[in-house]
């Protein structure tokens, strides 16, 4: 079962945040500096989207309503489900955060990834995630707004604030893409490790923050271990539920490996920056069921997509029925 070395940095982040959290004047360069972050990881973002690929991929344009239906309707459905386990599974504050995990968009490259290992659509696999992060970038602060209201800190008018620091500089990425993109193609590797630079400062100044107002206090080993079962069934499900239904549909095996994994999964490069955005003081509990439903997912597909790859093919290239998704 892999485990993200990522994840290690940012458990590695956490604790840093806990022993020796930012404070006074520390605290504001932290956030001023996160804030900067954030708007240059979203600038990297529209700078690396390719317009023409976006475009191309509009012509599959039933296979990207099924994967925005996932993520934003399905995943938001079982999210609002989950509020009858508060409190004998979950407190209030852990429900949240597994409320704010139902609305963050899909994930880009893991879901190009496990796609690509499982011989499926990888095309259709880096549309859709393109298109889900795009797409979330207003739909995730709107549905914020609309089911979560006042609680834990959050304000409608962070709408506005996330589109300006967030849309604002994803479109002025995507307007200097004809100067710039070649030069982040090329040095790609060296702003990847920009990108979690920034998600790292993120959680450290949300972490800090949380640590400064004691909220950390509020979380027990019980709620926690439920937490985690909660987040378990809710990825089995949404792996049946992408698979059969792109069944259901009639897309062939390479679109139902691409709906499977983009449909399935949360980005936790996406979610940490708008939560910090939505949530401000409250933002550690938010994105802990985050973080680790990012790793949960992480290591339950990778096993799916390796056994993917080994399933024999029948002549029209479709896979064999022998075994569910999440058995899988």
């Amino acid at each position: 079962m892999p485990v993200d070395p990522y994840i290690l940095l940012l458990l590695g982040t956490v604790g840093l945040a806990a022993l020796f959290p930012a404070r006074g004047t520390a605290a504001d360069v932290a956030s001023g500096a996160s804030t900067a972050a954030i708007a240059f990881l979203f600038f990297l973002y529209g700078a690396r989207l390719s317009t023409r690929e976006a475009i191309n991929g509009l012509k599959h344009w039933r296979l990207h309503v099924t994967v925005l239906v996932c993520t934003f309707v399905v995943f938001p459905l079982l999210g609002l489900a989950a509020r009858g386990l508060v409190p004998v599974l979950l407190t209030d504050p852990l429900y949240q955060g597994l409320l704010f995990l139902t609305l963050v968009p899909s994930t880009i490259q893991s879901s190009i990834a496990f796609t690509s290992i499982a011989r499926g659509n990888v095309p259709a696999a880096i549309c859709a995630g393109s298109f889900s992060s795009l797409v979330g970038i207003v739909v995730t602060p709107l549905l914020a707004a609309a089911l979560l209201g006042g609680s834990g800190g959050f304000s409608a008018d962070s709408v506005v604030e996330i589109v300006l620091q967030l849309l604002v500089p994803f479109v002025a990425g995507q307007l200097l893409r004809r100067w710039i993109g070649a030069f982040v193609t090329r040095h790609k590797k060296v702003l990847g490790l920009v990108d979690r630079g920034s998600i790292l400062l993120v959680v450290y100044t949300a972490f800090s923050e949380g640590m400064n107002r004691g909220i950390w206090h509020q979380i027990g080993a019980v709620p926690l271990a439920g937490l985690l079962g909660v987040e378990a069934v809710l990825l089995a499900v949404m792996l049946t539920l992408t698979w059969y239904g792109g069944k259901a549909l009639r897309f062939d095996r390479g679109d139902r490996i691409a709906i499977q994994f983009a449909g399935s999964k949360k980005s936790l490069a996406s979610g940490l920056p708008m939560a910090s955005v939505l949530f401000g003081a409250h933002a550690s509990l938010a994105v802990l069921p985050l973080m680790l439903f990012h790793q949960m997912q992480l290591m339950v597909c990778a096993v799916i997509a390796k056994r993917r790859a080994r399933d024999p093919l029948d002549p029209t290239g479709e896979q064999a029925e022998s075994r569910s998704p999440a058995a899988a």
